[in-house]
């Protein structure tokens, strides 16, 4: 195709799940529950460590680090979405698609860091106790957030730049709940074989490096948790493991679910999935960290009912 053909696009059309009038009624009031439920729990989460000396720990700090960036990411896209639903008007502006973008990338690959940071906190706290308030000193802890978030923001940086090199033509229709890469990518009529490139790139080293590092740490934390002899002492043991096991499962099956196949055979019908890692998981994870943890319910008692409650 001419290149003279090939004009900068102002605006994407974001179409949803559904064009259909009752189907984005439900969605609506679909969407806006489990994005209230998102924000109320995280923001439980953040006030319940923040107001409590006694969560004041290295795992509780990446905890509440971690509900902040769900917080985030289901206010970069869910809001949107909703005006959408109950809007005529689908459009989103280039730059907003672009900046959608740029906060979905790197608050997927924060979040991801984020569990990987927690992963070595539960390895030092399980396999060498007597060296753990040295090892995760509040400095080292501020200090791996910080790393987090610079590779984060690099990683969102770099992608959003390429995107800008990008051409689109045709069908500026997105048949998805927001501005997704794999999707603008398919809209694309210039050259993207660098996008791809850097992607895979990149990508292995965002997600599949701390992957790794996670599957490692819990080899190491299964290893010394069988050799505790108390039987009590291996249940203590592994439930302080076992909700970042399930968020860390929870994350990585429903990002698999999306990405885990080439470009070309990338389908629309992939959006349910996209909505389990991209509002299903955020609003999961305060439940998944706070249902059985004694010291969240007593800081949260502490914090509406005053210093006389006793979790």
């Amino acid at each position: 195709m001419d290149g003279s053909n090939h004009s900068r696009v102002s605006e994407f059309l974001l179409l949803g799940l559904s064009e259909s009038p009752e189907h984005q009624r439900v969605l609506f009031w679909m969407f806006l529950f489990m994005y209230l439920a998102t924000v109320v729990g995280n923001v439980l989460i953040i006030l319940a460590i923040g107001s409590d000396s006694r969560l004041h720990t290295p795992m509780y700090f990446f905890l509440a680090n971690l509900s902040f960036t769900d917080l985030f990411f289901v206010t970069n896209t869910i809001p949107k979405m909703l005006v959408n639903l109950q809007s005529q008007n689908k459009a989103i502006s280039y730059a907003g698609c672009l900046t959608q973008l740029y906060f979905l990338v790197s608050l997927v690959a924060l979040d991801n860091l984020i569990l990987a940071t927690m992963a070595y906190d539960r390895y030092v706290a399980i396999c060498r106790p007597l060296h753990y308030t040295m090892a995760m000193s509040p400095r080292l802890c501020i200090s791996l957030l910080t790393l987090c978030w610079a590779l984060s923001v690099l990683y969102g940086l770099i992608h959003t730049l390429l995107m800008t090199s990008v051409t689109f033509c045709g069908s500026r229709k997105i048949h998805y709940i927001f501005c997704e890469m794999y999707v603008l990518l398919r809209l694309a009529c210039s050259n993207t074989q660098i996008n791809h490139t850097v992607l895979i790139a990149t990508g292995s080293f965002i997600f599949l490096t701390p992957l790794g590092f996670m599957v490692m740490s819990y080899v190491w934390i299964v290893r010394a948790i069988f050799q505790i002899p108390s039987a009590s002492s291996k249940y203590k043991a592994f439930s302080t493991c076992a909700s970042h096991l399930a968020v860390v499962s929870l994350f990585y099956g429903t990002l698999c679910m999306v990405y885990l196949k080439p470009l070309d055979t990338y389908s629309m019908q992939d959006s349910v999935a996209t909505v389990m890692y991209a509002v299903v998981t955020p609003m999961m994870n305060p439940f998944i960290y706070s249902l059985r943890n004694k010291d969240i319910h007593g800081a949260l008692g502490r914090f509406f009912l005053g210093k006389s409650f006793r979790g």
